[in-house]
């Protein structure tokens, strides 16, 4: 475990408590272990000073609040906290993707959307900021993050949500890979932090294939529109390969299912024949796009197609991606745990999942400390030291388990 998360010299600005709603529990879960983790190695080093434990607040079992979003039969919910958070830094995680979880209403089973999931983190919110020290919320998939923008006579739900939360005396919010992140211009005067998961990226798939030559000859970064530029474009760099890009064509004469339908997808780059080619993006929702670009780079002969993408929802199923992998388009799907993933994906062969949690509770700690957050928001240094202990080490793996 790196020592970049231990701060024995640092008091919190205040006791740390972790409100997971109910959409997000597993992941927070995780996220309480490795945040003790981290704590148990300052501990041991304060026990030698003397210093008080219980005013940092370290000589906690766990940092998870005792929380719920409980609801009427009329479908109507409140947040109701049983724990004391008085002078409490509270760190609300909500997952707004979770689909999975239901709440009856009069007599029906509905299935929570996003809209829900909001609503009961604003329950939880006022549930704790009277009294609370800080509040604090990490919403890893933005909600309305896809309305971030207004083109016509249309809500902008995103910079609506952030500035309702900002008004209810949130202090930050925390996401990641934000659809468009100038939607933090919402709100200039506030806490807005966007991390991007590329380094988690690079430590999956060298763990997944021990095969992977990272050079110009055998590798290549792929953005699949010209909106996953920039992603493509730092992965590329860190890498020391080439890149290339896909851009839509699409038919504005007409709206299907509330978006102008591709006509084709077009390439701009250099040859991908025999290479292995690294297609990042934010999110796989329906899919198409990202399987449309995959079989347009197999039919330019590319060796290997690797899909890297923050939130894997598969909104439409995950039977294309398997005609896909049977048919070898694909040969592996990277996606983070940062939203509720079906059992059904988890099991599939061709997925491989990146672990946030660890990043997650090095953030929550950071902060809790009131430290730089600098080495997080750009890990070009880390990447780089993964890079190189991969080349080094291309006949063993044994120390990627101890990275972050």
């Amino acid at each position: 475990m790196s020592n970049d998360y231990v701060f024995n010299d640092t008091l919190p600005v205040a006791p740390l408590k972790i409100a997971a709603l109910e959409s997000c529990k597993e992941l927070a879960g995780k996220v309480n272990e490795h945040i003790l983790n981290f704590r148990h190695n300052d501990i041991e080093i304060l026990k030698k000073r003397q210093e008080n434990l219980q005013y940092r607040g370290y000589d906690a079992d766990s940092y998870l609040l005792n929380c719920a979003c409980p609801r009427f039969g009329s479908g109507e919910g409140k947040g109701a906290v049983y724990e004391s958070v008085r002078g409490t830094d509270i760190y609300a995680m909500v997952d707004v993707t979770n689909y999975s979880l239901t709440y009856k209403m009069s007599g029906f089973t509905n299935h929570m959307s996003p809209d829900d999931h909001f609503q009961d983190l604003k329950r939880i919110i006022g549930a704790t900021v009277a009294t609370a020290h800080r509040v604090n919320v990490i919403m890893p998939f933005l909600y309305e993050g896809r309305q971030h923008k207004r083109t016509s006579r249309e809500s902008l739900d995103c910079a609506m949500m952030l500035e309702e939360l900002i008004q209810m005396g949130v202090s930050n919010i925390i996401t990641f890979d934000a659809h468009d992140p100038r939607v933090q211009n919402a709100i200039p005067l506030n806490g807005f932090d966007n991390f991007m998961p590329t380094y988690q990226f690079i430590k999956a798939l060298f763990a997944h294939d021990k095969t992977l030559k990272i050079d110009k000859d055998h590798l290549m970064v792929i953005s699949p529109d010209e909106g996953a530029m920039s992603r493509a474009v730092y992965l590329a760099n860190n890498l020391g390969v080439d890149m290339g890009m896909f851009y839509k064509r699409r038919d504005y004469s007409r709206i299907v299912n509330g978006r102008n339908p591709i006509v084709a997808h077009e390439f701009l780059g250099s040859s991908v024949e025999g290479k292995t080619v690294l297609i990042i993006d934010d999110m796989i929702s329906s899919g198409e796009s990202m399987l449309d670009t995959a079989k347009a780079l197999k039919e330019r002969k590319a060796e290997r197609v690797v899909v890297c993408t923050t939130f894997g929802l598969f909104t439409n199923g995950l039977d294309k991606f398997d005609e896909f992998y049977a048919k070898e388009y694909i040969d592996c799907v990277v996606t983070t745990n940062l939203n509720y993933r079906t059992k059904e994906l988890l099991e599939r062969e061709w997925y491989v999942e990146a672990d946030m949690s660890k990043f997650i509770a090095a953030i929550i700690n950071s902060l809790n400390h009131n430290v730089s957050l600098e080495n997080a928001l750009t890990p070009t240094a880390k990447i780089q030291k993964l890079i190189r202990r991969y080349n080094e080490n291309a006949d063993g793996f044994q120390y990627f388990k101890t990275l972050v």
